[in-house]
């Protein structure tokens, strides 16, 4: 449950700490099929219902919750969680006094297999979130959905709105059909950097195939928890491939997927590179330095040492507090709340960078 503003603030052992600003780089907005219509053209709106999405199931075992969302996410009007501005503004933006929130959709837009439709829907959902919130709160930005296993029509999709005041980052998911560093995806990041947007790689997807390392797991923890497994098999493609090389102002916003994993991946990928790089032309630098510089990854799911000492431990073998911003995952079940979320132990200027200052920079923010 959230906690108002006027209680103490507290992190999760009852020690007081210092408010900061708030941006919430994990905000879930969802769309109702009524909206979906109404932002689709008359062709697609009939090819909608008459034939439905045709997607990959994104869905392959059953939420712990309904939507994943919190009990209390569902909005009184009969909304699905995070389909409705003003809760949300509620139980979200004014309860925390937020400075801002960036809208994360999942709608399984990259999943559908008509890509012409598939854009269509990107479209739709852009539309969406630009007249139905963004419209109504200053403190709201928005992410471009894009049917990412087509690279062209996602770019097409990213010219058409890279400018728009409202957007702060291209989105897509950690499953996808084959490494982001694979040459399909290149389009979609040669038109991110032209506007010098972030790609942001949440957690979820199937990609088509067995969702882990080992195939198709049989159980929803399996699901869940290994997640993570998919970030690290995407970090090592696009350090691997030498995007950074080809696209110099390329950035990667990494979210929902934990952190305490690049650690250790960055260590086996410098030990590696230092054995192996003749075969790597286009990596000049241990890739350790390209993902300290590319990339930025979000605070939710947070790990949580059983010791609190341990936490600061790994925000310095990590190295990256520059680089890590704030999650909520809202309107999930295992949303973070911002006044507990980091632990007390961590210094006020890098709680204040954690906030808020890493994103402001990085989307451009004035706090």
């Amino acid at each position: 449950m959230a906690v108002s503003l006027t209680s103490p603030l507290q992190d999760r052992t009852g020690a007081e700490v210092v408010r900061t600003p708030i941006i919430d780089t994990d905000v879930h907005v969802y769309i109702q099929p009524d909206d979906l219509e109404r932002h689709l053209s008359p062709f697609w709106r009939d090819q909608y219902l008459n034939f439905g999405k045709r997607t990959y199931d994104g869905m392959l075992f059953p939420r712990s919750m309904p939507m994943a969302a919190r009990h209390d996410a569902w909005p009184p009007n009969g909304d699905i969680p995070g389909a409705n501005l003003e809760f949300t503004q509620m139980q979200l933006l004014d309860e925390f006094d937020m400075d801002y929130a960036i809208l994360t959709p999942l709608t399984g837009t990259g999943e559908v297999l008509n890509f012409d439709f598939g854009l269509a829907h990107a479209q739709a959902v852009n539309d969406y979130q630009i007249e139905d919130w963004c419209a109504h709160d200053s403190r709201l930005r928005a992410s471009i959905i894009i049917p990412y296993e087509d690279g062209p029509l996602s770019a097409e999709e990213i010219h058409r709105l890279g400018n728009h005041p409202s957007m702060a980052q291209v989105f897509l998911v950690t499953r996808t059909r084959d490494p982001l560093g694979s040459r399909r995806y290149w389009p979609i990041y040669e038109a991110a950097c032209e506007y010098d947007l972030p790609i942001a790689v949440h957690f979820g997807g199937v990609g088509g195939s067995g969702i882990t390392g080992a195939g198709s797991p049989t159980y929803y923890i399996e699901d869940h928890a290994g997640m993570a497994q998919s970030f690290q098999s995407q970090v090592t493609s696009i350090v691997s491939q030498g995007l950074f090389e080809i696209f110099d102002n390329l950035k990667f916003v990494l979210i929902e997927g934990g952190f305490a994993w690049m650690i250790p991946l960055m260590w086996r990928l410098d030990r590696t590179w230092e054995k192996l790089h003749k075969e790597l032309p286009r990596v000049k630098k241990p890739p350790s330095e390209y993902i300290r510089e590319h990339m930025w990854i979000s605070t939710q799911p947070i790990e949580e040492p059983l010791y609190p000492h341990q936490f600061n431990q790994m925000l310095d073998q990590l190295d990256m507090t520059d680089r890590l911003m704030f999650a909520s995952d809202y309107p999930h079940w295992d949303f973070d709340n911002p006044m507990r979320a980091i632990p007390s132990t961590v210094a006020d200027a890098a709680r204040r960078r954690i906030m808020a200052e890493n994103a402001a920079e990085l989307y451009d923010l004035p706090i």
